[in-house]
């Protein structure tokens, strides 16, 4: 469970965030984070957030950002806001870290979808293996009403959860069954 002062680590994506306030401290109404971005971190899939905004504001360092089919990078000072349902994507292409105030409104599940991405990512780097495509697809099934990836549409999606849902199920038996 997040708490404020929280801090989780992606070594895949090389993403920090600290949890300023949860949404336990808003009642839900907002997630407030500190996000820092190591040199040249991952660029990730555009996606959306059908019921959520985001407001992010560059302290250190520059944010590159993808906003439909346009790409743009944000200095120190700069702020954005990005609208529930429309696609983005967020990274840093830059030799610096890149420290990013961001709230997301609501709160939702996020900061869960966030630590559960984590965690997977610090298991399977420990196990000396990357995130697999099953993985990932349990995540944005199980959150799909935080993340959604802009293509295919949303429906072709549903149709290949529901194609690999034997495969997700052995995988989660198998997490369950077996320990490392």
């Amino acid at each position: 469970m997040a708490h404020t002062n929280q801090i989780i680590y992606n070594p895949e994506n090389k993403q920090q965030i600290e949890f300023l306030q949860t949404a336990k401290d808003t009642n839900g109404a907002m997630l407030e984070m500190i996000s820092t971005y190591g040199p040249f971190s991952t660029r990730p899939p555009s996606h959306y957030h059908p019921y959520q905004s985001e407001d992010f504001l560059v302290m250190e360092g520059e944010l590159t950002v993808q906003l439909g089919r346009g790409i743009k990078t944000l200095k120190k000072g700069d702020a954005i806001h990005i609208s529930q349902n429309e696609p983005h994507a967020m990274w840093n292409n830059g030799s610096e870290k890149a420290v990013i105030n961001w709230k997301v409104q609501p709160a939702l599940d996020t900061e869960y979808m966030f630590e559960n991405a984590c965690n997977i990512a610090i298991k399977n780097i420990h196990n000396k293996r990357k995130t697999t495509i099953i993985q990932k697809i349990m995540l944005a099934r199980k959150y799909k009403n935080m993340f959604r990836l802009a293509k295919p549409s949303y429906s072709l999606q549903q149709i290949i959860f529901w194609l690999i849902t034997p495969l997700t199920l052995k995988a989660d038996f198998d997490r369950i069954t077996y320990s490392d």
